[in-house]
């Protein structure tokens, strides 16, 4: 229970006799869960999130649940007195870290957004894109079960782009939750996300929308160890998992999220066999 995030009839507003920007608001966010906020401008989508990080506390209402918690900003301050290494390290032990795993975790970070030729940077001197990657590095650091983003996106190249995307389902499938605010409809498209719309101050979970476009998937057939079950996180990326014969599973799986598959499977206790993996049909190849 304690890393399930629960607003209950939370309201904000700012001020004793401000208007409310939201109110009444429940929802519940559990471990693995993925969840998309939408709605208009200027509706409370941002209050919404630093509410669910723990950021800002609910005029009325209240917020239980311990996750420990990460959130990325829509705008990061990045003129801070910091190199991106230096302020991730300091993150690290803030976070519980110590001084070898964090310096280890900040690299690690640094290089997948592709940041590290910036690491010893003042963060002042850095341009948006890659202030905007150090953000996401420090939210990722520690490994949160609740991670925050709030149009973590933007800003962001290509690859940087996918990369947190990629993140983004390591996180789901280790039993973390994801709660994101983007403004492109694309984003994650094809993940068991559930959509909840910021309206007139409420939050609706929306039912019934269309599926998202799948994507392309590429198929995986693996192994198992004799009488296991395939392991849950990748039962949550896969779009589907079929046993075909005793033991032996081929599953469908986006192909954004494979590589996080084929890790999962590779590091279960014990590991699975991965017996073939076909990778998604060029559109552009004959048939």
């Amino acid at each position: 229970m304690g890393r399930e995030r629960r607003l209950e009839g939370v309201g904000r507003r700012y001020g004793a006799r401000g208007p409310w920007v939201l109110r009444g608001v429940g929802l519940s966010v559990p471990p693995g869960a993925l969840i998309r906020v939408e709605g208009a401008n200027g509706t409370g989508k941002s209050t919404l999130l630093r509410l669910l990080a723990g950021l800002d506390a609910p005029t009325e209402g209240r917020v239980t649940g311990r996750p420990r918690t990460a959130y990325v900003p829509e705008r990061f301050p990045g003129a801070l007195p910091f190199t991106p290494a230096g302020y991730l390290r300091h993150l690290g032990a803030v976070h519980g870290l110590s001084r070898a795993r964090a310096a280890r975790a900040a690299d690690v970070w640094l290089e997948r957004f592709g940041a590290a030729a910036h690491a010893r940077t003042p963060m002042r001197r850095l341009s948006k894109g890659s202030s905007q990657k150090v953000a996401v590095a420090q939210a990722l650091l520690a490994d949160p079960e609740l991670l925050v983003l709030d149009e973590a996106w933007t800003g962001l190249d290509a690859a940087a782009r996918a990369e947190l995307e990629r993140a983004v389902a390591e996180r789901t499938a280790d039993g973390g939750a994801v709660v994101f605010v983007d403004h492109d409809p694309r984003r994650l498209a094809g993940a068991p996300v559930a959509v909840h719309v910021v309206r007139d101050g409420a939050l609706h979970r929306r039912t019934g929308q269309p599926a998202p476009a799948p994507g392309p998937r590429a198929t995986v057939e693996v192994q198992g160890p004799p009488g296991a079950a395939l392991p849950a996180g990748v039962l949550r990326l896969a779009a589907s998992a079929a046993e075909t014969a005793p033991g032996r599973h081929r599953l469908s799986v986006p192909a954004t999220r494979s590589d996080v598959v084929l890790r999962a499977l590779l590091t279960a206790a014990p590991p699975w066999h991965v017996v073939s993996v076909r990778p998604p049909a060029d559109p552009e190849s004959p048939r």
